[in-house]
């Protein structure tokens, strides 16, 4: 498996936990010629290396490659390294349910969905004096957290909201809106990069998580609030409709501001609509149970070992 960035390395630890009781697992950033029967890889571009070296050494064997956001829904439409990827891979896996929609149609059909998970927690009794809300992700343009800056900015003067915002500065002209937007806005805190559990706290405690992202191969920030019992907003693409579903009632349109502040603010005001919200976000968790994940990735790996597969 490759450690293209953390969240590919945590699912790497966690595959490789899940695996354990049952194969010989090994995490390598580089597949380097080491004895195995399958090869599993995360991120079709960034382990183009080790798939490919992996193929022309053992032609025969199992090759698992791990589609991630930046692979569907950017690179295997112009990087010659991840459509081949595509091609070698004897399996084919995207963590949301409208991933196997980005391949095309000829490889659609070794491709396997496989949601990740994480612990639930138990629900927090939530503060019925304001509504809060949280927008977690690093500041880099995929995650967009401008517009959810910008929805803050529109509810400014409702004194029973508020925004909180948690991830590190990547991207200095972001850290400096966040900045200006704190500045302006009594009720909008950016907190920066925070350790995994107080992250995960922040999410429970929260009404409202938003997850503005313009591309997600499987937002592991969704099922976290899934697994918490926090509803929901989400804009409209791929990788959130994959991960709650068509009829969720919490999107909004990509960058629309406008839009997820009225969501907002509907959600402070209306009591049976975020709690419907709520309802339909937490029917999602059995999907993102560490059960689950682990028996589709057994499935996978079962078959896979005990039927030949040619490569397309």
């Amino acid at each position: 498996m490759a450690a293209a960035n953390s969240g590919n390395w945590r699912t790497a630890s966690r595959w490789a936990r899940m695996l354990g009781a049952e194969f010989h697992v090994r995490i390598v950033p580089l597949w380097r010629g080491e004895p195995c029967d399958a090869l599993i890889a995360l991120h079709a571009r960034r382990s183009a290396e080790s798939i490919d070296a992996f193929a022309q050494a053992h032609p025969g064997r199992v090759l698992i490659v791990v589609l991630t956001g930046t692979d569907l829904y950017r690179d295997i439409r112009a990087n010659a390294d991840a459509q081949r990827a595509l091609e070698l891979a004897t399996h084919l896996v995207t963590l949301q349910a409208q991933g196997p929609d980005e391949l095309p149609p000829p490889l659609r059909a070794k491709c396997s969905v496989i949601y990740q998970s994480a612990r639930p927690l138990k629900p927090a009794v939530k503060t019925r004096r304001l509504l809060r809300v949280v927008h977690v992700g690093h500041l880099r343009d995929e995650k967009d957290p401008l517009t959810y800056m910008r929805a803050a900015r529109r509810l400014s003067a409702r004194s029973d909201l508020a925004f909180d915002q948690i991830g590190d500065g990547i991207d200095p002209t972001l850290a400096a809106a966040a900045r200006e937007t704190q500045a302006q806005c009594p009720h909008y805190r950016w907190l920066g990069a925070l350790p995994y559990a107080a992250t995960r706290q922040h999410i429970k405690h929260a009404q409202l998580l938003v997850n503005s992202s313009r591309m997600e191969g499987g937002a592991h920030v969704v099922l976290e609030a899934a697994l918490s019992g926090t509803a929901v907003l989400a804009s409209n693409i791929p990788g959130n409709l994959g991960m709650l579903g068509p009829a969720h009632n919490g999107y909004f349109d990509m960058g629309d501001d406008a839009r997820l502040a009225a969501l907002i603010a509907r959600a402070r005001d209306d009591a049976v609509f975020l709690a419907h919200l709520r309802a339909q976000t937490m029917s999602r968790a059995p999907l993102f149970a560490p059960d689950e994940e682990r028996r589709r990735l057994l499935h996978l790996l079962h078959t896979a070992l005990e039927i030949p597969h040619a490569r397309c």
